[in-house]
C-alpha cells in the first residue's frame, strides 16, 4: 500500500537542509553584493573607479559567473551522483565545505589582497579584489551546487511522489523564505558596520558546516535511488537532456523550465541589488531607519503579511484542482507588482506592492519547483538536474543581472563614497524591466495550461517513504 505521508525523519532533513542551505544560499546572493560596495568600494577613489568598473557592473559579473558555476557543476556533479548512487556522501560532505568556503570571505580585503600579489597601485588592487571576491564566490558555488542544486534536489524528488510534491515545494518555499529573513536579520548588523563581515560570515559558514556534519548519520539514500539504472557511458548521461527525442518526449518539463526561466529572470534583474537599494534609496527617501519604524508603517506592514499569507494558502488550495489558472495568476499578479514598484521608492507604496510580489512569486516557485519535479522521468533525477539548472539559474543569473545593470546604469543614481567618489547605486526602474520580463512567462505558460499538469504516481512509489 502507497504510503500518503513523509517519514518524520525524512521531514526533518529536508527542512533542516533546506534552511541551512538558504542560508548559504542567501548570504551569497544577498550579502556578497552589499560586501562589494560597502567593503570594496567603501574608499576607492574616483580613478580607480573609472580604471577598472563600477559596483553594479562588478555584482552583475558575480552572478553571472557564478550562474555558470552552477549550472556546469550541476551538469557534471548530478550525473555522477547518479552514476555513483549516493547522494549522501555528496550532500554532507558538500555542506562542509560549502560552509568553510563562505567562512573565509570575511578575509578578503584590499589590503591582504596587496600583501599577497605585492601591489601598489590602487586601481589594479581595486580590481584584483573584486576578482579575488567573484573567483571565491565561484568556488563557493562549486560547493553548493553539488550538495544542494545536485544532490539536494535530486534527494528530495528520490523521496516523494507527485501527489506529495506541492506540500513539499510549499514546506521548501517557506522554510526558504524564513532562512532569507534570518540571514537578513542578522546580515543588517554587517551592512550596518555595527558587526564586521568576518563575524557575520564566519558564523553563517560555521552552522552550514555543522549541518553538513549531522547529515553524514542522518541521511539514508532511498531504494529508488540505490535502484536507479543509469547508463554506463557518464558522458553521454551529461548530454542526456539536450537530446532531440528526449525533449520531445518530455515536452511538459521544457516548457516548464522555459516559463519558470522567464519569472526568475525578472526576479534576478531586481534581487542582486536590493538589500544596496533598500539601503541606498529607500531608506533615505523615507527619512531613515526611524521614520520607517513609525506605528502607521509597522501596521500597514502586519495588514500586508496577513494579507499576503491568506491569498497564497487560498490559492494554493486551489491548486489541487486548477494548476494552470493559479499559475497564470501568479505570473500576471507577480509582473504587476514589480511596475508597482517601479512607480515610486514611498514606504507604503512599496509595501502595498510587496503583496502582489510576494503572492506571485510564492505560486510561482511553488508550483513550477513541483511541476518540473512532476515531469522528470522516473529514476533519472539527477540526469534533469543540470538541465533544471540551466532554466533556474544559468539564464536568470546571467541576463537578469544584466539588464539590472544596464538599468541602473541608465538611471545614472549615484552615492558618494568615503573619499568623495561616485558610486552609482541601483534605481527603481530596475523593476519596471523585471515586469516587462515577467510578463513573457506567459508565452510557454500558455502551451502548457494546453497540454495539462496530470501525472499519475508510480505503483512502487511506497518505497520512497522509508
Amino acid at each position: 500500500m502507497v504510503k500518503e505521508k513523509l517519514s518524520k525523519k525524512n521531514w526533518f532533513i529536508i527542512t533542516l537542509f533546506c534552511f541551512m542551505g538558504g542560508i548559504a544560499w542567501n548570504t551569497e546572493n544577498m550579502y556578497f553584493n552589499t560586501f562589494i560596495t560597502n567593503e570594496i568600494y567603501a574608499d576607492v577613489s574616483q580613478a580607480a573607479i573609472r580604471g577598472s568598473m563600477e559596483a553594479t557592473t562588478a555584482v552583475a559579473r558575480m552572478v553571472a559567473l557564478s550562474a555558470v558555476a552552477a549550472v556546469l557543476t550541476t551538469f557534471i556533479m548530478g550525473a555522477l551522483s547518479d552514476k555513483l548512487k549516493n547522494r549522501k556522501m555528496f550532500i554532507s560532505v558538500g555542506y562542509i565545505l560549502w560552509g568553510i568556503v563562505t567562512a573565509m570571505f570575511g578575509f578578503i580585503t584590499k589590503e591582504n589582497v596587496a600583501n599577497l600579489l605585492n601591489l601598489n597601485d590602487e586601481t589594479k588592487i581595486l580590481a584584483c579584489t573584486v576578482w579575488f571576491v567573484i573567483l571565491m564566490d565561484i568556488v563557493m558555488t562549486f560547493m553548493g551546487s553539488t550538495s544542494n542544486d545536485a544532490a539536494f534536489q535530486a534527494w528530495v524528488t528520490d523521496v516523494t511522489v507527485p501527489r506529495q510534491r506541492p506540500l513539499v515545494e510549499t514546506v521548501l518555499s517557506v522554510v526558504g523564505t524564513i532562512s532569507s529573513f534570518a540571514v537578513t536579520g542578522v546580515g543588517s548588523f554587517a551592512q550596518a558596520g555595527t558587526v564586521s563581515y568576518k563575524l557575520f560570515f564566519g558564523g553563517l559558514g560555521l552552522i552550514v558546516t555543522l549541518c553538513g556534519v549531522v547529515g553524514l548519520f542522518l541521511i539514508k539514500d532511498p531504494p529508488r535511488t540505490v535502484q536507479t539504472q543509469s547508463s554506463s557511458n557518464y558522458w553521454a548521461d551529461l548530454f542526456y537532456g539536450f537530446r532531440p527525442s528526449v525533449i520531445k518526449e518530455n515536452s511538459r518539463l521544457y516548457l516548464s523550465l522555459a516559463s519558470f526561466c522567464f519569472a526568475i529572470i525578472a526576479f534576478q534583474v531586481f534581487y542582486p541589488y536590493l538589500l544596496t537599494y533598500v539601503q541606498y534609496v529607500v531608506l533615505p527617501d523615507n527619512g531613515g531607519v526611524e521614520n520607517i519604524l513609525r506605528p502607521g508603517v509597522i501596521v500597514t506592514a502586519v495588514v500586508v503579511l496577513i494579507v499576503t499569507l491568506t491569498c497564497i494558502v487560498t490559492l494554493l488550495k486551489l491548486s489541487t484542482e486548477k494548476k494552470g489558472f493559479c499559475l497564470v495568476t501568479g505570473v500576471i499578479v507577480l509582473s504587476l507588482g514589480f511596475f508597482l514598484l517601479s512607480t515610486s521608492t514611498n514606504i507604503y507604496v512599496i509595501l502595498i506592492s510587496i503583496v502582489p510580489v510576494v503572492l506571485g512569486n510564492a505560486l510561482v516557485n511553488i508550483l513550477f519547483g513541483a511541476a518540473v519535479k512532476d515531469f522528470i522521468p522516473e529514476g533519472k533525477a539527477g540526469l534533469f538536474q543540470g538541465i533544471r539548472m540551466i532554466f533556474v539559474v544559468l539564464l536568470p543569473m546571467v541576463i537578469g543581472p544584466v539588464i539590472g545593470d544596464m538599468a541602473c546604469q541608465h538611471a545614472a543614481q549615484t552615492i558618494l563614497n568615503e573619499v568623495n567618489a561616485e558610486v552609482i547605486v541601483p534605481a527603481k526602474n530596475m523593476f519596471l524591466w523585471a515586469g516587462i520580463v515577467g510578463v513573457l512567462a506567459l508565452i510557454p505558460l500558455y502551451f502548457l495550461v494546453k497540454k495539462g499538469f496530470e501525472i499519475k504516481d508510480n505503483k512502487n512509489d511506497a518505497e520512497v517513504n522509508a
